[in-house]
């Protein structure tokens, strides 16, 4: 092969490359999921899960922010998509490593109601707790070790 003819293939190659990566048409989706049926959940997942369906309130400043799924653990969606809640963890002196993510709700959750935590820890009985736009009929994503896997929550 000579040097003008490996040049050209990897010039092809390089573009069908940055085609993938930049077009989302071009780059195929293939995130599997498990799933997890909602009576196997912990009791403190089915509390966040009618939290969330109900707007909260919530007791963690972060619960309904933007989940970036940088990692596309989850099905690829446009930012904004999936919003993360904390599930309690029993004994757990911060936020824990339980989380549902749910997925399709209402444009603007995490945004509305007040809070006055500004580190994600959980606020002193009697204090201001955070609201959110409610989430019903969207998906809902369990999981238990800090977003490194995920489960379908089927309910």
């Amino acid at each position: 092969m000579t040097g003008a003819e490996w040049l050209r293939c990897a010039g092809v190659a390089l573009t069908a490359a940055l085609l993938a990566f930049v077009s989302p048409v071009a780059a195929r989706d293939t995130t599997v999921v498990s799933e997890i049926a909602a009576a196997a959940l912990p009791a403190e997942a089915h509390d966040t899960l009618k939290l969330i369906k109900q707007g909260g309130p919530f007791s963690y400043q972060r619960d309904g922010i933007v989940f970036g799924n940088r990692e596309r653990r989850l099905p690829v969606r446009s930012r904004g998509y999936y919003r993360e809640y904390t599930v309690k963890t029993p004994g757990a002196r911060d936020r824990g490593a339980r989380r549902i993510v749910a997925g399709g709700c209402v444009e603007g959750a995490g945004k509305a109601g007040a809070s006055t935590a500004t580190d994600g820890k959980a606020r002193r009985a009697g204090s201001v707790r955070r609201s959110a736009a409610p989430c019903s009929g969207g998906e809902y994503y369990y999981t238990d070790d800090h977003y490194r896997s995920f489960r379908r929550i089927q309910e």
